[in-house]
C-alpha cells in the first residue's frame, strides 16, 4: 500500500491563489455573459432580428460575442439599466401611492364624512363627538 496521500500542506499557496483567481474570473465571466444577454433582451431600440443576431453571436462565440457587444454597445448599457431601474422605482411608488390612497384617508376627509353622517341624522351629537376624538387622536 504505497499510495500517496495528498494533504492540505501539499498544495502550494501560489497554486491556491491561482485557483481562486480562475474561479473568480469564471464567475465574473458568467455574470458578464448574463448581463449582456439581459441587456440584449431588454433593449427596446433593437429589432427582433438584431436581438436574435446578437444572441446567436453571444451564444455561438461567447467570448468574442460578449467582447464585441461590450465594445459596440457597452456605452449605453448603464443608461439602459438606469432607465429600467427608474421605471421600476416609478411603478413601485405609483403602486404605493394608489394603495395608500385607497386604504387611508386624511383626518379632514374623515371629519367631513362624520359631519355628513351627523347631518343626515345617522349619528347623535355624542357619537359624533366620540368619533371625532378617535379621528383626532
Amino acid at each position: 500500500m504505497s499510495s500517496s496521500v495528498n494533504l492540505a500542506y501539499d498544495f502550494p499557496l501560489l497554486g491556491a491563489f491561482w485557483t481562486m483567481m480562475w474561479i473568480f474570473l469564471w464567475i465574473v465571466w458568467i455574470v458578464l455573459l448574463f448581463r449582456v444577454i439581459v441587456d440584449i433582451l431588454r433593449d427596446d431600440d433593437l429589432s427582433g432580428w438584431a436581438k436574435t443576431g446578437w444572441l446567436l453571436f453571444t451564444i455561438v462565440l461567447p467570448f468574442l460575442g460578449v467582447f464585441v457587444y461590450v465594445i459596440a454597445r457597452g456605452k449605453d448599457m448603464g443608461k439602459r439599466e438606469q432607465s429600467h431601474a427608474r421605471a421600476q422605482q416609478e411603478r413601485t411608488e405609483r403602486y404605493i401611492r394608489e394603495t395608500a390612497g385607497s386604504a387611508g384617508t386624511s383626518e379632514a376627509d374623515e371629519l367631513a364624512k362624520l359631519s355628513e353622517i351627523r347631518a343626515r341624522g345617522d349619528l347623535t351629537d355624542e357619537e359624533y363627538r366620540r368619533a371625532k376624538e378617535k379621528v383626532l387622536h
